[in-house]
């Protein structure tokens, strides 16, 4: 028979999970602004760098409000700051990147589209169904993610240019590529 941890031990959280920080959105006697102030300790920054496959965080912080809107709805405004670690795409070097950005989503308990027949993207991307629970370390993660640069390069290193050809072709370049690339060559003055 297994024993339940006692007080004095903590049960240990899995490394690759999130830490949580859950609101709870959909009681009806919740329609109070509700502030917020996230700022991870170490472990936190290590383990929520680790879920977006980077290899850290220095600095992390997600403060704001959630906001009822009408009957059911919720607006949240933050401003996300992080100092992250990313590879360089290039030497995978260490490269810093810092982020600032201001996010806002928006909660909503109706979010069905008008039966139009077409499926398309919707035009306000800040729009979500509004959860039973939102856990804001979730929110700060992925705004987090979706903030860092895709390609991040470390200082003076340059993208180079990969040309592959089958044997005895011409291999096309970026410059061959180019629209009067092929007028260029033909009216340049042939070397006699």
């Amino acid at each position: 028979m297994e024993r339940a941890p006692s007080r004095k031990e903590a049960p240990v959280s899995d490394p690759d999970t999130l830490p949580r920080h859950p609101v709870r959105l959909s009681d009806p006697g919740q329609r109070q602004a509700i502030p917020f102030s996230l700022n991870p300790e170490a472990e936190d920054r290590a383990r929520i760098a680790r879920y977006l496959g980077i290899p850290g965080l220095r600095k992390l912080r997600f403060a704001g409000r959630l906001t009822p809107q009408g009957r059911q709805d919720w607006r949240l405004e933050a401003d996300l700051g992080a100092t992250a670690i990313q590879e360089c795409v290039v030497t995978l070097a260490p490269v810093t990147s810092r982020v600032d950005e201001h996010v806002v989503r928006r909660y909503l308990a109706d979010v069905t589209p008008p039966d139009t027949g077409e499926s398309e993207m919707p035009d306000d991307d800040t729009i979500e169904e509004l959860p039973q629970s939102l856990d804001l370390v979730e929110v700060m993660a992925e705004a987090l993610a979706l903030a860092l640069p895709p390609y991040p390069r470390a200082e003076g290193v340059e993208l180079g240019e990969v040309v592959i050809t089958a044997p005895g072709s011409q291999p096309m370049t970026e410059e061959k590529a180019k629209p009067f690339a092929a007028l260029r060559d033909a009216l340049k003055p042939r070397e006699e």
